[in-house]
């Protein structure tokens, strides 16, 4: 018989985030005072496994935790809770190189991205985002990737990645002077520190820039999805 592990900080926060997200949807459709008050219930135990958690520094408190998830139920569809969307783009030139940004609230390199823009396609985001944080114009070439930022780890907040390969076409290497303290192009073998999570796209970015036909990565569904990974 296989011993279960300790569920990690990461599964307590996926776990939180996803009966959060129940528990409020729930509130968006009912008008029952008594599945009220049992959903209400679910948020309060929410906010103290996202506290049990760790890793929280803006609040600390389960009340406080509540009282902010609480601010975002809406009323039917509109208060249905959907992950947030971001939108990435690996974008590679003629040398075989990657168009990276450093951020300028973390200092960490990663490359462009940002959340999706009501009234743009996904592709439409990945092309805005790399103009505006690098000055680079760009072609989307193919989705590479869609990935659940909570099960992978690299997010805080229930967040799905997609991920785009471009190919640049013109433009000049122009810093945002909000968003990125630096930006530059770098080969595999120079790649600059800190930089986020690249053993997890490191390979598949570069293997789209060199032209290999890789299928979309994703994350396999698992049964039940809730185990501890």
């Amino acid at each position: 018989m296989t011993t279960p592990r300790r569920p990690s900080e990461a599964d307590l926060l996926r776990w939180s985030e996803a009966l959060a997200g129940i528990a409020r949807t729930g509130l968006g459709f009912t008008e029952s005072l008594y599945e009220r008050e049992r959903f209400e219930e679910v948020l309060a135990v929410a906010a103290d496994i996202r506290v049990a958690a760790g890793g929280l520094h803006e609040i600390a408190e389960p009340e406080e935790l509540v009282a902010e998830w609480m601010k975002t139920v809406g009323t039917g569809v509109p208060g249905y809770q959907t992950p947030k969307v971001a939108v990435g783009a690996v974008v590679g030139d003629d040398e075989g190189r990657i168009l990276l940004v450093q951020r300028a609230d973390s200092g960490i390199w990663l490359y462009p991205t940002g959340w999706a823009d009501i009234g743009y396609s996904a592709s439409e985001v990945a092309v805005k985002e790399v103009h505006e944080e690098t000055g680079i114009e760009c072609e989307v070439v193919r989705p590479i990737a869609v990935l659940d930022g909570l099960r992978l780890g690299f997010t805080r907040v229930p967040l799905y990645s997609v991920v785009f390969y471009c190919r640049a076409t013109g433009g000049d290497l122009v810093a945002h002077p909000l968003e990125t303290a630096d930006v530059g192009w770098f080969a595999a073998d120079d790649l600059p520190e800190p930089l986020a999570g690249y053993p997890q796209w490191g390979e598949l970015a570069f293997a789209a820039i060199r032209g290999e036909e890789l299928p979309v990565v994703f994350d396999e569904p698992r049964t039940p999805p809730w185990r501890a990974t």
